[in-house]
């Protein structure tokens, strides 16, 4: 077993390749907080052996121990229930740029933004862990079959096989075309989320049900810590009264701010006061189809989803 290097050494690779290894991390659990795990354990694992050869660039060791706990962190999260919907971590858009790397170019931060896309992420659900691992490793990272092979302690030919499986799972699960993560989109759904702001604040049915596609869905995240839907809400009537019946349980006026997580525009609402079962601060974030109309909407109010929106004290 190779010796540990000497902890002043390695502060200097954890600088250079934190962020790069968040965002593997976010990338192969949709889990800002576990992310954050995945670095911490890699970099103990850094501390107790390193690689054998330390005259090569750390940054492939450090990605295959890395993605190699994500995996199985995937795994015990599988087997875990997890009470009602699950949705990601939404994480600002600056810090997933960050995760880039400041030598990456535009059209590689630009695909690794898109592969941190809230659409993108909620497709991979539908991925086994191995074949997320892979599919991040090739088409996320660019790795070879040779290297992906590598990392993660399989054959080349297991490699092709899984990828084939993994796209074509990842094909069936995403709904609708992806859409290009671009300022013409940020511009739309910022705009929709204005319009469906202003007729909420007005609690005008009608004018909320005009913004919003026929089969809209609207899928609450509370992690069994907050009230929430159980079960996604479905259709324009239903999801309009749903949100403007919370709107009337509210009392006083919650405090709203526009922000960029994950590439889009989405909102920050703060309720102020002692409210116990109902989550104080929360995101609403919203997908538009190719027409415009909202398709998707999606509350995170999980103090376990909101710690990279919340970093100081988790969002509670």
């Amino acid at each position: 077993m190779p010796a540990a290097p000497p902890a002043a050494d390695l502060e200097s690779v954890f600088d250079e390749h934190r962020s790069f290894l968040w965002g593997v991390g976010y990338r192969m659990t949709g889990s800002a907080a576990d992310a954050d795990d995945v670095v911490q354990d890699t970099f103990v694992r850094a501390l107790e052996r390193g690689p054998a050869d330390r005259s090569r660039p750390w940054r492939p060791w450090l990605v295959r121990v890395a993605v190699n706990l994500a995996r199985d962190l995937l795994r015990r999260r599988r087997r875990r229930r997890y009470e009602g919907p699950w949705l990601p971590s939404p994480v600002p858009t600056e810090r997933l740029l960050e995760s880039a790397g400041g030598d990456a170019d535009p059209a590689s931060r630009s695909q690794l933004l898109e592969s941190a896309s809230y659409a993108f992420l909620l497709a991979l659900e539908a991925l086994t862990p191995n074949q997320r691992a892979v599919l991040v490793l090739r088409d996320v990272l660019d790795y070879s079959v040779a290297e992906t092979a590598e990392a993660l302690s399989l054959g080349t030919s297991s490699v092709k096989t899984t990828l084939h499986r993994a796209r074509r799972a990842l094909d069936r699960a995403a709904e609708r075309p992806r859409i290009r993560l671009d300022a013409a989109t940020a511009a739309r759904t910022q705009d929709a989320l204005g319009r469906f702001l202003t007729a909420l604040a007005a609690s005008d049915v009608a004018a909320i049900e005009a913004l919003l596609r026929d089969d809209v869905r609207e899928t609450s995240d509370g992690g069994s810590e907050f009230v929430a839907a159980k079960v996604p809400v479905v259709g324009r009537e239903k999801v309009a009264r749903f949100f403007v019946n919370i709107a009337r349980m509210e009392a006083g006026v919650p405090a709203v701010s526009f922000v960029s997580l994950n590439g889009l525009p989405a909102l920050i609402v703060t309720i102020e006061g002692d409210r116990e079962r109902y989550a104080r601060r929360f995101v609403v974030r919203l997908e538009l189809d190719e027409d415009g109309r909202i398709a998707e909407l999606h509350s995170i109010l999980a103090t376990e989803k909101l710690t990279a929106v919340f970093p100081a004290d988790g969002g509670g």
